[in-house]
């Protein structure tokens, strides 16, 4: 009972604001840039991943556990990129990327399940809510995507131009799974 009355807490605080304030479309083409890009292995620990059309390097996102496997409240989510253009290295982000571009921002909502909300740095547009699943006992991220509730799997940024400060971001598409049905969910909008 107390999962229902956190999903609909969930879609007051999250569904009815983004479908006010933003101008979204949904992704009617079937295949994507994004589909021809390399998806970093599943792990139990991976919540999302980001690409963008700068190159095949992929930015990972997941759940940052302490040495005795409880989660790091004051740091939720570990981010690294994967260096596919680099033999699939992995490495941290810089400060700058982690400050101004790809990190996020973590506010923990509730903290005895131990709950959060998360931002990207760079775009606080959008929330994506970290939650323990009871069922399966991981976290997931979940976000409305196209309206519906899902889990957050991976975004992809098209870039035309700009700066290294200042890039030309012309569309977002986030993908994900519904949470009711399992059905891949896509959404594209315009930052």
């Amino acid at each position: 009972m107390r999962h229902i009355i956190y999903i609909f807490i969930f879609y007051l605080l999250c569904v009815l604001p983004t479908a006010l304030n933003a101008q979204t479309s949904s992704v009617h083409s079937s295949v994507s840039v994004s589909d021809t890009f390399p998806v970093p292995p599943a792990t139990k620990n991976l919540l999302f991943y980001v690409q963008r059309t700068h190159n095949k390097n992929t930015i990972v996102y997941e759940i940052n556990y302490n040495a005795d496997s409880t989660i790091n409240l004051s740091n939720p989510v570990k981010i690294y990129w994967i260096r596919y253009s680099d033999k699939g290295e992995t490495a941290p982000l810089s400060y700058i990327q982690n400050k101004y571009a790809y990190g996020v921002d973590a506010f923990i909502t509730d903290s005895v399940k131990q709950t959060f909300k998360l931002n990207f740095v760079s775009y606080k547009k959008r929330d994506i809510y970290l939650i323990k699943s009871k069922t399966s006992k991981q976290y997931h991220a979940y976000m409305i995507i196209n309206g519906k509730l899902a889990y957050l799997s991976k975004a992809f940024a098209k870039i035309e131009g700009g700066s290294f400060w200042v890039p030309h971001i012309t569309s977002v598409e986030i993908t994900g799974k519904d949470i009711t049905t399992g059905n891949t969910v896509k959404e594209k909008f315009t930052p």
